[in-house]
Order: structure tokens, then sequence, then C-alpha cells
């Protein structure tokens, strides 16, 4: 925790963890580095992190924007989607020296960002009895939407051992090792057989970044798409394989919308979907 009045410095950099709108399940994945955790913390100190704060202090993170910080690390969990954090997220970044998005919410606007795709107050009417005290953006927009980002950690939730690697990293002062590739060479590393060609089974794995380790193809189902895009996707030829595979024009869109519905490399799906309805092949 913080230094004292009249105690000596401590020397090890500062840690704190945040949270906008989300399950926290990408803060749990910290707490779940049991084994890890007791040496993580002899090199960082985590000076703010609500999840393991007891329940009477769990009122403190708006008081201490005002006077705590900076902090060496900060880890973001969750999307934007109220005005309060708008502008919470400028404030965090402004006492953050390098910050880190953590989760597919954080990263590319999370489930919610559904209702990137319809009138926000359609949803508001259809679930609150009340709608009027509700006060909510139309979007739910990542952080680097916001403000500047040093690094994005995928996935819903996050890998626990792509997650020391970048604390690793900045203590080490480079750049993490997180790998851009496809989940198709997480398969190829554990011998799981290609589920698309030898069962035509839908799956996202070739477009979706690495860092599962391939579980849902390893059990014989197809990529949920969960760490979002991997580098450069190929979509058309992902929507072309999907529609093949025999998923309608609508399944094609929903199923890229379901964890990272606001990620920008797959706005083009819409538009690829139609095109191969069209397309001599549909």
């Amino acid at each position: 925790m913080a230094t004292e009045p009249g105690q000596a410095r401590d020397p090890r950099p500062t840690l704190a963890v945040w949270k906008f709108a989300s399950c926290d399940g990408c803060q749990l994945t910290l707490l779940d580095c049991e084994d890890e955790l007791l040496g993580l913390t002899e090199r960082v100190r985590i000076d703010h992190f609500l999840e393991m704060t007891p329940a009477e202090g769990a009122d403190r993170e708006h008081a201490r924007l005002d006077g705590r910080g900076p902090y060496d690390l900060s880890l973001v969990e969750g999307s934007i989607t109220t005005a309060e954090d708008a502008e919470r997220i400028q404030h965090i970044r402004r006492i953050s020296r390098y910050l880190v998005t953590i989760g597919a919410c954080a990263t590319a606007g999370g489930i919610q960002a559904l209702r990137n795709f319809a009138d926000v107050e359609d949803f508001l009417a259809a679930v609150y009895a009340q709608p009027e005290y509700i006060a909510t953006l139309e979007t739910s927009t990542p952080i680097s939407a916001h403000v500047p980002v040093d690094f994005e950690l995928r996935g819903c939730p996050i890998d626990r051992r792509q997650l020391l690697e970048v604390i690793t990293a900045y203590l080490a002062g480079r750049k993490p090792q997180i790998s851009n590739h496809s989940v198709c060479f997480e398969c190829k590393r554990r011998g799981t057989t290609c589920i698309t060609v030898a069962h035509g089974t839908p799956c996202l794995g070739p477009v979706t970044h690495a860092g599962c380790g391939a579980i849902c193809p390893a059990y014989g189902r197809g990529c949920y798409g969960c760490f979002g895009p991997s580098s450069k996707p190929n979509l058309r030829s992902m929507v072309a394989q999907l529609r093949h595979d025999g998923m309608s024009e609508r399944d094609v869109q929903r199923v890229f919308r379901t964890f990272n519905a606001a990620s920008p490399e797959y706005a083009p799906v819409p538009d690829l979907a139609a095109e191969e309805r069209q397309g001599p092949s549909a």
C-alpha cells in the first residue's frame, strides 16, 4: 500500500487496477495468478485495486482520483458507457505513466457495444421500468477511443500468462512479447485437427487473436472469437468460408459482434457479408 509520511520511500513501482463497464472477469485474472502473486508483489506495489479491497472501502475510488497517484502502471478493464466514465478515464490517463487496457470490453467495447447497432433508448425502455433514471451514452467504446493507450491485451477474459508477460515486460523495460498470430497456430501446436476442414464446422479461428490455447476447437466446436481480431485478418476469405459452411448473412454479422462488437477491424463484415450474398457463389 502507499508509503506513509515519515516512512522510507518504497522503491517498488506502483500498480493500479481500474474498472469501467465490465463483468470484473479480467481483474479476477490478476487474482488468479496464485503461484506468482506473492512474487509479483515483491516487484510492484499494488496501490489501487478495489477488487481486492475490503467492502467497506469500496467507495474510495472517486476520492482517490483527486488525491492519489501518479501510478507507474495502470491496468484498465471495461468500456466507456457513461459521461462520467469518459471524464474519469481522462484523469486516470493523466496520473498513469504506462496504461494497459485489459480484455474485450476495454479493447473493443465488449458485449455492451451491441447497443452501437441499435437505438439505446429502445433498450432502456425494454429493460428498465423507469428508464428516466438511467444516465448512459448511446455507445460503448474502447478506452483507446478516448485516451492514448500504451498496450492492449485482448481476451474475454484475458489469459493470465499473457497478463504476467505484460507486467514482467514493464518491469524489464521492454515491449510485451504477445504474439499477434491467429488461433489456427495454437490448434497446430496442440495437434488439433482443423474442425472446419474435417467437419465443415464454422470457426473464427483464422481471424482471431491467439491467447486462449484454442480451447473450443480442441473440444470440437468453432472458435467464438473471444480474443478479438488477429493481426491483419483476412475478413473477405473468412466471410466467404462461413457462408460456405452454412451461415446466413445475418448469422455472419452476429458471430462477429458477440464479444468484440466495436472492434474497428471487424467493421467491414456487414458489407462483405452482403457482397457474398450477391456474388456468384451465394
